[in-house]
């Protein structure tokens, strides 16, 4: 993915936004918890450019960061940066082709990040592949992840390059998938539609000895309008003919694995994330699901950082009504809700109106500033200095 494009200020904070500081008291304590700005920044690097701002606006000011991921990419390096253990693993990537990956361990806990071994970072050249993309990748994490022997695993589904149901990631861990003829299937969200045979009795026996959360980016089902193949495969290059036939695909797929494993999960919150990699991991690894961005802020802290501070600022690429879906921004600005602290979003792109930031919780938000669109460590930096100054204007009487 490339730089995302830059948008100017959306809005200052108006009269209920400075109603919500307080007396507009100059903030001391500001926690900077953003995603990854993709395919220009990781959460780190957006978390550095942020200080750098607001230093610049308020250089007295406390600032601690917390740079946080949802499920998706990024998330083992929020994880590593919060005491887990990082191994190097090469596993295949979206279109076949061998990948260095990793998982992360701490405690007896592994957490392996689809985004990492089988996402749209991964594919070659950047080049989308919407109906032969595979999740087979993850399986090999995870084989890799069970080899080092621990109790819990933590699958991070966010960031795919394909909708494939989870169907790769089954065969990697030994399920065999057959079409009408007795053929194994080819990879991919094209192939689902073919499946009449799911033969399970040869998964990895070691996955019955471990608990497995599936840690999802999105509270998505798996089918509908909302569902993996209408909301996101577009984002992944299907064009509308593809978008039905992986939505007929799926449709199948979760018919077929309901009547294999006795357990129906099409419409269970969050089934749909990564193309539907949650729905198989729920109805045959019996995962449970849980918010990737709740799980990671648990583990970094970012509660009890916020709980202490007067202004949270978070932010993201682009800042869309996927944030009212399970990203991270909009679990940030719930979290600092929650608290009572005002929370802004400095990202990349906006792309919600006043009332439907105000309904997610954020303040205000700005896009980054259009003299640097080249940089976007100078661009996210000038921005947030931008907001702060916009933040801390004294009222109008």
């Amino acid at each position: 993915m490339g730089q995302v494009p830059p948008s100017p200020i959306l809005s200052h904070p108006g009269d209920a936004a400075r109603a919500s500081r307080e007396g507009d008291v100059t903030p001391s304590r500001i926690v900077l918890a953003p995603n990854a700005f993709k395919g220009t920044l990781t959460a780190e690097g957006a978390a550095a450019a942020m200080a750098a701002g607001v230093r610049d606006a308020l250089p007295s000011a406390e600032v601690l960061l917390r740079p946080l991921a949802d499920g998706g990419d990024g998330s083992l390096d929020a994880l590593v940066s919060a005491g887990f253990t990082r191994h190097p693993v090469t596993t295949s990537g979206p279109t076949g082709e061998p990948v260095e990956s990793s998982f992360a361990i701490r405690n007896r806990v592994a957490v392996v990040e689809l985004a990492d071994s089988c996402g749209l970072a991964r594919l070659p050249a950047g080049r989308p592949e919407p109906m032969t993309s595979s999740t087979a990748g993850l399986g090999d994490a995870i084989s890799a992840a069970l080899d080092s022997g621990v109790d819990e695993l933590v699958i991070c589904v966010g960031g795919s390059a394909s909708t494939d149901g989870g169907a790769g990631l089954l065969t990697s861990l030994g399920a065999v998938l057959r079409d009408a003829r007795g053929e194994a299937v080819r990879p991919g969200g094209g192939s689902l539609g073919s499946i009449v045979d799911i033969d399970l009795s040869g998964l990895d026996p070691r996955l019955a000895g471990v608990r497995i959360v599936v840690a999802t980016d999105v509270t998505s089902p798996l089918l509908g309008p909302t569902g993996a193949a209408a909301v996101f495969a577009p984002q992944k290059g299907a064009d509308a003919a593809q978008v039905e036939q992986l939505e007929a695909g799926l449709t199948s797929w979760s018919q077929e694995l309901a009547r294999v494993t006795g357990r129906e999960a099409r419409m269970v919150p969050g089934s749909g994330a990564a193309g539907g990699t949650a729905f198989a991991a729920i109805t045959t690894l019996e995962a449970r699901v849980v918010s990737g961005a709740q799980f990671i802020a648990s583990a970094i802290g970012l509660a009890d950082a916020i709980a202490d501070a007067d202004l949270v600022i978070t932010g993201e690429g682009a800042l869309d009504l996927q944030g009212t879906l399970g990203k991270g921004t909009g679990f940030v600005a719930r979290l600092a809700a929650e608290r009572g602290v005002p929370c802004i979003a400095v990202c990349g792109r906006v792309d919600l109106d006043e009332a439907e930031l105000a309904q997610m919780g954020i303040a205000f938000a700005i896009g980054l500033n259009e003299a640097n669109a080249h940089d976007p460590t100078a661009s996210l930096r000038s921005a947030t200095a931008d907001a702060l100054r916009a933040w801390t204007m004294p009222s109008e009487p």
